[in-house]
């Protein structure tokens, strides 16, 4: 998967949300990488969907990929499809409806992807769809309510339903917004604005393992948390409380069952927002023809050993759909 490619822009002529809500000409950004291969009838049958965690430069997957290609597996058509909601597609901030953008959900994340790629590329199925974090709602989402629509799916450190520590934080962050009187006020504030600072210092908890914290001194943890901070000035809080609501909804444990597709399910440890013991093992018996996988973190974040064993898991499992 390579992630250094140029991004497109497509517009919808509308979209209609589960709310009932229906927008016009809806901006969808998107990337592709490979070459499409086609059936006697001329419908793409290699594509691969991406839905990357929000911080997408931090994704394994991505830190992985240099393996996977040079195993000569990567004759794929992969699409990374901008999600619904999220700037660059169609959003609070990119629309300028701000805090009258419609309510979405995660199937209505979906959707927007499955309706874009009919009209662009023509593609009603897809070969694989791959998740991480965030990402992996989508996935399931969509592998659950579209069985029909996907071959394989794969999965790595997230979850089917917001609950425990997660439903915590989010209802937390909620709770800071609503906290606002400017929020729903024309325009931006100064206070507003700082709603992003406290809002990234108490979502900073779920960007490194346990463990990892536990190594660093509180002077390491203050210099990494103020790079954290900084990277998300730049995102709008419109933005985020939508994408908030959706998450703090989101609930797939009993469609579970409806997936028809093979499934390599992965999971580091010691993460705060996800559990292996509660996200990941179950799913053996809820998912039919599911892998787990599970990974311990080695002495350093991110260390390249588990790129690599988290490679060759990816590389064994696609070999399968050659």
């Amino acid at each position: 998967m390579n992630f250094d490619v140029e991004y497109s822009n497509y517009v919808m002529e509308s979209f209609e949300f589960e709310s009932g809500r229906i927008l016009n000409n809806v901006d969808v950004e998107y990337w592709v990488n490979g070459t499409p291969k086609y059936d006697n009838e001329g419908n793409i049958i290699n594509a691969v969907v991406y839905c990357p965690t929000l911080k997408g430069r931090n994704s394994i997957f991505a830190k992985s990929h240099d393996m996977i290609h040079e195993a000569s597996i990567t004759d794929f058509f992969f699409i990374k499809i901008t999600a619904l909601g999220a700037p660059n597609s169609c959003s609070p901030s990119s629309s300028g409806l701000k805090y009258d953008f419609p309510h979405y959900t995660v199937k209505d994340r979906v959707n927007f992807k499955r309706q874009f790629l009919e009209e662009k590329f023509n593609i009603k199925k897809v070969a694989g769809i791959i998740g991480e974090g965030v990402g992996g709602f989508e996935v399931y989402t969509w592998a659950s309510e579209y069985p029909n629509d996907v071959e394989f799916i794969i999965t790595l450190n997230t979850t089917f339903k917001t609950y425990g520590y997660r439903y915590v934080m989010l209802n937390v962050a909620d709770a800071i917004i609503d906290s606002s009187d400017d929020f729903y006020v024309d325009g931006y504030s100064v206070s507003i604005s700082k709603l992003i600072v406290v809002i990234s210092r108490l979502l900073f908890v779920g960007y490194f393992p346990k463990n990892v914290f536990e190594e660093l001194s509180n002077e390491e943890i203050d210099v990494l948390m103020g790079d954290y901070v900084d990277e998300n000035l730049f995102m709008d809080i419109y933005d985020f409380k939508s994408r908030n609501d959706c998450l703090l909804e989101y609930d797939v444990s009993d469609k579970l069952e409806n997936i028809e597709a093979k499934a390599l399910i992965m999971g580091l440890s010691d993460y705060f927002f996800f559990n292996d013991e509660k996200d990941v093992l179950p799913l053996k018996n809820l998912i039919k023809n599911s892998k787990i996988a599970l990974f311990s973190e080695k002495e350093s974040f991110y260390d390249e050993d588990d790129y690599k064993d988290i490679g060759l898991e990816i590389i064994s499992f696609l070999k399968q759909f050659k």
